[in-house]
């Protein structure tokens, strides 16, 4: 395939620079214009409103791995990778209602810390290091590789250029102003996502021959969001009962998904600015998976899927146009870098380094050191992201999908514990969160490496792995809790009454479950 660079004229430069000129602008203004040094750095002055609150989480949800693998997926088996944006929606509605009220209530910066006021500084200890691995590994090192992997489809340089470049773009935001920037900029991003990404459908569409020949060009079942249990890839059974434990970790429990919503005004705009993402991702269908079905039916012979989305960019947007996919591949990194680098500044500052190494530390001294763990985390980011390159014969969005289920089983079993059930015990969630994650973990490297599938057929497919160890899990936790005399903490200050939703908020979740129930029908034909 033919790198984008040799397509590039005068026009795409002018375009690039004037974004990058705006983007600059934007992220100046809310990292220093009136603002006092750093108090924007974690939860961005408690200012945000529901529109920052939605682009920001979908801005931090949509990774260069999302252009790449839904495409990929979309021109392998059609439009079953939309469930795992339009089913989210569950999940989305049981952190707005019912998580997101206890961590505004709570007054927490941190998910550790929210943990920590529920079963004490040992579970906050805990949690707080397992949150920094997972942000270093499955956020910032495979996020940063799926960018340079793009960067290099367009540009044709060498990886390590690629990723350098785009972690220290994307670490400037993070680093100057944090939360607030980010999300400042992350609207203006994800506008432009939306239109570039449209616009690359509608071309695609019409070169296909409209939209009816696009629904009858492609295979039988591209078309269908469940398939049939026998299905290998994705069986319904999988995706029921297996995304959920996945779901309910990324959504509720992830440190750079929830920052923004504790970043809020207040409850309503938190709560408006998740039912607005979940609706956001009902785009994910036009925007990122149909492109790849547009690829099948334009360009069925391709050696690698993964080269769909790029494949159709090089193929279709006419000279000039090429400027503007450059600028859609700097709003997805900047969005989904920026947040992890600044829930990884978050968490080791607010929970390890005030916690634990230095209780007495001045305002500068915090802001100093989540500074200071930014730059630590692009250059760790950097390093793992060279490391997977090295790595043959990857398909990302497996693997993506695959870390976190083995990853989210202790988190679901936790946090759900920890809401939904007052007998739970600190020595029951620790035990989770340690020796179950290990037993996690443990089944996931031997199911990825040491016995993987493909040699060993009497796996079952992953999602459902992660359903079994989920109920293994609660079980234990549960047993533990029953037989354990010690007396948890109040999830909740004690007379800190939860605030109930307003009728706003009601409406508009109502109206995302009816259209969602809708678009279920109308894709499988019931």
């Amino acid at each position: 395939m033919n790198h984008m660079l040799i397509q590039l004229h005068t026009i795409d430069y002018v375009i690039v620079i004037a974004y990058l000129l705006v983007l600059l602008v934007l992220g100046y203004r809310a990292s220093f214009k009136g603002q006092k040094e750093g108090e924007n750095l974690f939860l961005a002055g408690k200012s945000l409103n529901w529109y920052s609150v939605g682009f920001n989480m979908w801005g931090t949800n949509v990774g260069p791995s999302m252009l790449l693998a839904f495409a990929s997926i979309g021109y392998s088996t059609g439009i079953v990778a939309g469930n795992f944006e339009w089913y989210a929606f569950v999940f989305l509605f049981l952190l707005a209602m019912v998580f997101a009220p206890r961590y505004l209530a709570s007054k927490v910066t941190t998910m550790p810390e929210f943990m920590g006021q529920r079963f004490g500084d040992g579970t906050r200890n805990i949690l707080a290091w397992y949150a920094l691995i997972k942000i270093l590994i499955s956020w910032l090192s495979l996020g940063l590789f799926a960018g340079g992997f793009l960067v290099r489809q367009i540009l044709g340089i060498p990886m390590w250029q690629s990723v350098i470049a785009l972690v220290l773009f994307a670490g400037l935001f993070a680093f100057a102003g944090g939360l607030k920037a980010i999300a400042r900029v992350n609207v203006f991003q994800m506008i432009l996502l939306i239109l570039v990404s449209l616009l690359l459908t509608i071309i695609g569409i019409n070169k296909v021959g409209g939209i009816s020949a696009l629904f009858h060009k492609a295979p039988a079942g591209y078309w269908n969001l469940i398939h049939p249990a026998t299905d290998a890839a994705y069986p319904w059974p999988a995706i029921l009962l297996g995304y959920p434990v996945s779901a309910i970790a990324f959504f509720c429990t992830d440190q750079a998904m929830v920052q923004s919503v504790l970043g809020a005004r207040n409850l309503e705009q938190g709560q408006l600015g998740i039912s607005f993402i979940a609706w956001l991702k009902i785009l994910s269908l036009p925007l990122f998976i149909i492109p790849g079905i547009i690829c099948f039916e334009l360009f069925p012979g391709l050696h690698d899927p993964s080269e769909a989305y790029m494949t159709l960019v090089t193929n279709l947007f006419p000279a000039g146009l090429n400027g503007l996919v450059i600028v859609v591949l700097i709003a997805v990194l900047v969005g989904a870098i920026g947040s992890s680098l600044n829930a990884l500044s978050t968490v080791f500052t607010t929970d390890i380094y005030a916690k634990k190494i230095n209780p007495g530390a001045t305002n500068q001294q915090i802001i100093r050191t989540g500074r200071i763990t930014i730059l630590a985390g692009c250059l760790f980011a950097i390093g793992m992201a060279i490391a997977i390159d090295s790595i043959k014969g990857l398909n990302l969005f497996d693997v993506f999908q695959a870390v976190l289920g083995f990853i989210a089983p202790s988190l679901a079993v936790v946090f759900l514990l920890a809401v939904f059930w007052k007998p739970a015990s600190r020595r029951a969630v620790n035990f989770t969160l340690s020796w179950g994650s290990a037993i996690s973990l443990g089944v996931g490297i031997c199911y990825l490496w040491i016995f993987p599938k493909d040699q060993y057929p009497v796996w079952p497919h992953y999602l459902l792995l992660s359903f079994y160890i989920f109920l293994l899990l609660l079980f234990m936790a549960m047993s533990i809790s029953l037989v354990d005399r010690t007396s948890p903490k109040a999830a909740v200050v004690q007379g800190q009454a939860l605030a109930r939703p307003t009728s706003l908020v009601w409406i508009s979740w109502v109206a995302l479950v009816i259209v969602m129930i809708g678009l279920y029908i109308f894709f499988n034909g019931f």
